[in-house]
């Protein structure tokens, strides 16, 4: 809601908000419900586990969900991963204060998750090689 209220700038009324969270793709839809608030953190340490980021960001909010990506081959770290909030303004204090913070060993790095795209559904458009040029 307050994300709303940033880019509209005004005061809305919540037969306002219901008919513009109507319009908004399901991403921004969430965060105007403040269902849930998903953080990328980058410039982890190979040794940050989930349940330390966990605890490192618990003390801004109700942490629904951390994950910490890991490389299939090595089984290591790839150095980022995601916090997910319970709300919006939790999600804000945390990226406020979390935000070029020292983490074990390292600085780190938090801004709000994008979207992921999924490709899964669709064939990849393959190009092919090009079209000779003829001569004449």
């Amino acid at each position: 809601m307050a994300a709303l209220r940033k880019i509209i700038g005004r005061n809305l009324t919540s037969s306002t908000t219901t008919r513009i969270c109507s319009l908004m793709p399901p991403t921004l839809f969430m965060s105007c419900r403040s269902i849930a608030s998903k953080l990328f953190v980058g410039g982890l340490s190979f040794y940050t586990t989930d349940e330390g980021l966990s605890e490192a960001f618990s003390q801004y909010g109700q942490v629904v969900e951390v994950k910490v990506v890991m490389d299939r081959v090595s089984d290591r770290s790839k150095g980022f991963g995601f916090v997910t909030f319970a709300s919006e303004d939790e999600a804000e204090k945390a990226v406020a204060q979390m935000n070029g913070k020292n983490l074990n060993g390292r600085v780190i790095f938090v801004d709000y998750a994008k979207l992921k795209t999924s490709y899964s559904d669709e064939m990849p458009i393959a190009r092919g090689p090009p079209e000779p040029i003829s001569d004449s």
